[in-house]
């Protein structure tokens, strides 16, 4: 089956994008929006809406494979590629790329994905959004000329092995929204709050106890309103205000996180970037020593790391450096899905966790097709995605695998 039309359109994505290094500089908080200068090139105000690329392939029997070209809330920051605007590159995506793409046979995701995640114009390769949203819809078009789930192509192509059960799903949930909260554990979620720990001042404070109060209220509630066996793992992302309190002092976090460790007793932790480092080699440096200070006093915890681990080669970088228990794969800043799951088999072939991860900023589409990826390839969890409202995301994800574990099974 043949690629035969290549149709464009902008739309919306999940949530909005925000300029992570003007929140961090001072900006002022003003309801959901900010005071203040924009840090980050790219962004025109420090919060700002978020719109997507819609791809669509039309096949040669009529069928359209469909895929979304998006990127993370934090766009630009650690590395990352700058805020993605539809209107600097939807003219690109109706010329250029779609002469690559028009008249390609669709027998072979891996290979077609790999060779336009590789593609380059003027000495440029195209922003991961593309990259990512392209790699969606070839993998879409790939399951509907086989007549068959996206996760098998997967497994077939990557010789992985499908799972049997849905896999967990981390819950972001707004740190003031209780009621939110509330639903989640009624509901049993895996692993929560995420939440968002941005600005030392405001979500630390100056002596930490703010972070350790509202672990303190997280449990009580999960104590108090959750179901007798509801064990979840707590999994709080503190954006590197740890490092920023402590002035990266691996000694002094230590000590902090032990705190941290003790308040969500006898709830498993996971904490992502509690640093936030200037360079990825420094990065990796304050990753590796944290790892050892736990390890030396027995704490059970495990760090996640994210900011400056934004590609494969990061990812692989930071696994054979063994400076991460987990990893979050951020499957925007991957670029082509085969990057994102070329980096579930790495993790898992050398024994360091992954989340396969994403952004609130994610669609509808994006979200299913993770989800396939990651029947097929087995991470520890996915992340919720599209948006912040919980129960949304929560029933796209789940439901998408019940029924493609559905499927597979009545075959």
């Amino acid at each position: 089956m043949k690629i035969e039309k290549i149709i464009c359109t902008t739309g919306h994505n999940g949530f909005a994008h925000k300029d992570l290094m003007a929140i961090k500089a001072g900006a002022r908080p003003n309801g959901f929006l900010y005071d203040g200068q924009t840090v980050l090139p790219g962004f025109d105000s420090i919060v700002q809406p978020g719109q997507v690329i819609s791809i669509m392939l039309v096949l040669d029997d009529g069928t359209v494979a469909l895929g979304d070209c998006l990127d993370v809330i934090f766009a630009g920051a650690a590395g990352r590629d700058p805020v993605f605007k539809p209107e600097q590159h939807i003219d690109f995506m109706k010329g250029e790329i779609s002469e690559f793409l028009r008249g390609r046979t669709v027998d072979s995701f891996r290979g077609l994905a790999n060779e336009f995640d590789s593609f380059v114009f003027k000495g440029k390769r195209p922003h991961t959004a593309i990259r990512y949203g392209v790699s969606q819809a070839l993998l879409h078009a790939e399951s509907l000329a086989q007549k068959c789930t996206m996760a098998e192509i997967v497994a077939r192509e990557y010789n992985t092995k499908i799972g049997t059960k849905i896999l967990p799903i981390l819950i972001s949930i707004v740190k003031t929204d209780k009621i939110l909260l509330d639903r989640m554990i009624m509901k049993k979620v895996d692993l929560l709050p995420h939440a968002a720990f941005i600005v030392v001042d405001v979500d630390l404070g100056r002596d930490g106890q703010k972070l350790i109060d509202f672990a303190s209220g997280l449990v009580n509630r999960i104590k108090e309103i959750g179901a007798p066996d509801y064990r979840p793992r707590i999994h709080l992302d503190t954006y590197g205000t740890i490092g920023e309190l402590f002035g990266n002092d691996v000694r002094k976090i230590v000590a902090y996180l032990t705190k941290v460790k003790k308040t969500v007793e006898p709830y498993p932790l996971m904490i992502e970037s509690p640093v936030i480092a200037k360079s990825q080699a420094e990065q990796i440096d304050i990753y590796k020593a944290m790892r050892r200070e736990l390890s030396s006093k027995s704490i059970d915890l495990k760090l996640i790391v994210d900011e400056w681990c934004n590609t494969l080669e990061d990812i692989r970088l930071f696994g054979e450096a063994e400076a991460a228990d987990f990893v979050q794969i951020k499957v925007p800043d991957l670029g082509g899905l085969t990057n994102s799951i070329e980096a579930v088999i790495f993790c898992k072939s050398i024994g360091m966790g992954c989340c396969l991860g994403g952004t609130a900023n994610e669609t509808d589409q994006s979200s299913r097709i993770t989800t396939h990826v990651g029947l097929a390839t087995g991470p520890d969890f996915l992340l919720a995605k599209p948006g912040l409202g919980g129960d949304e995301a929560l029933m796209i994800q789940r439901n998408e695998m019940a029924r493609t574990l559905a499927l597979i099974a009545s075959r």
